[in-house]
């Protein structure tokens, strides 16, 4: 009997310099995306045609609802999300105004869609811890905006924060230490 061919199951030589191939997870799925994540993916996709066209909410409203996986959301949210923000639109930008750099109408329709759901979220939607609405904000700018938009989101939604939510902020600060 001879003996197997050693080389049969060595593993490759990598070459210097290089990392080995990572590991391809067979087992994971891509994790599920929230019903509120939906929402406001939906809602900045609206905001986004309301900002560029001026349309009446309730349309763009009609128009989100008819998009595949819209069932998929949270359609309370998605409503409070895109009508809040529609009608409170210039309360939104002056809280804005003092956390950003230039005027918001100069923001990329993104980074301003996705400015106003975190402000929208901060100022109403107490249930939602504001460290959440914060990365919820830097997710939707990480997947629908510029290369780096997200870092701008989260410097001015933490100030606004500040703002808007200064109890649960500093209770956050001194539990940090």
């Amino acid at each position: 009997m001879t003996d197997p061919d050693p080389s049969a199951s060595a593993k490759p030589a990598s070459r210097p310099g290089t990392k080995p191939a990572a590991k391809s997870a067979t087992n994971k799925r891509p994790a599920q995306k929230s019903s509120r994540r939906r929402s406001r993916e939906f809602a900045l996709q609206g905001l986004y045609e309301w900002l560029l066209s001026g349309g009446e909410a309730s349309v763009i409203e009609a128009h989100m609802r008819e998009q595949d996986d819209f069932k998929k959301a949270d359609a309370a949210h998605f409503d409070a999300l895109l009508h809040g923000c529609v009608v409170e639109a210039a309360d939104l930008d002056a809280v804005l105004a003092r956390h950003v750099d230039r005027k918001t109408s100069e923001l990329s329709p993104i980074e301003h869609g996705v400015l106003l759901i975190g402000t929208y979220e901060l100022k109403h939607c107490v249930d939602i811890p504001y460290r959440v609405a914060i990365n919820e904000a830097v997710e939707l700018a990480k997947s629908f905006g510029g290369t780096d938009g997200h870092k701008y989101v989260n410097g001015v939604l933490d100030k606004a924060a500040s703002e808007l939510r200064p109890v649960e902020v500093q209770a956050r600060r001194d539990a940090r230490g």
